[in-house]
């Protein structure tokens, strides 16, 4: 009787998503949409102009970094004005080459980027199960990377999931999803 049931509550509800607007799950479990994209290149433009990203960004302290990020990383933690908000944003550039060392990228913090990886804080009631992330992958030039699914790493990115950007977060176990140190 119970597959019964959840078999016609399925059948139910694909039936509705035929006929609405609406997706068949929660939105939470979509990432990559097109309102994601429309935000991550708006996002993108703010970083730009903050100078986050890009050939003439802040240069920070490389450091060495292991995968999916590369082996050499620079990370900024900071805020931004976007959408007249000061948002929190974490920008981690990825840097990959053969020994390359830390000073190699300080010196020239372009020639070994493959892309950057992005975490912007939301506002409340976005994603509260993972703290109001928005997540983002580019690569240098701000196109938005897309997984080997062929599906763009942008939104709640594999939320649920057991691997990737917000399951790697989570397992961290630092405050606010973070693996950085506030003081």
């Amino acid at each position: 009787m119970k597959s019964i049931t959840s078999t016609l509550i399925m059948t139910l509800a694909l039936v509705i998503s035929v006929f609405s607007s609406q997706p068949l799950f929660a939105d939470d479990q979509f990432y990559g949409s097109d309102a994601d994209i429309t935000f991550a290149n708006n996002l993108w433009v703010a970083l730009i102009n903050a100078k986050l990203v890009g050939e003439n960004r802040i240069n920070v302290q490389p450091f060495q970094g292991n995968a999916p990020h590369g082996a050499t990383q620079q990370v900024l933690n900071t805020t931004i004005l976007f959408n007249e908000e000061n948002r929190q944003v974490i920008i981690k550039a990825n840097h990959m080459g053969n020994k390359i060392t830390n000073k190699d990228v300080y010196t020239d913090q372009n020639k070994y980027l493959k892309a950057y990886t992005v975490m912007f804080k939301m506002e409340a009631g976005y994603d509260p199960t993972n703290m109001n992330w928005f997540w983002v992958k580019y690569n240098p030039n701000g196109e938005i990377l897309k997984n080997p699914k062929n599906e763009f790493i942008a939104g709640k990115f594999m939320k649920g999931a057991n691997k990737g950007c917000i399951a790697c977060h989570q397992a961290g176990g630092g405050e606010d999803l973070q693996f950085l140190t506030k003081h």
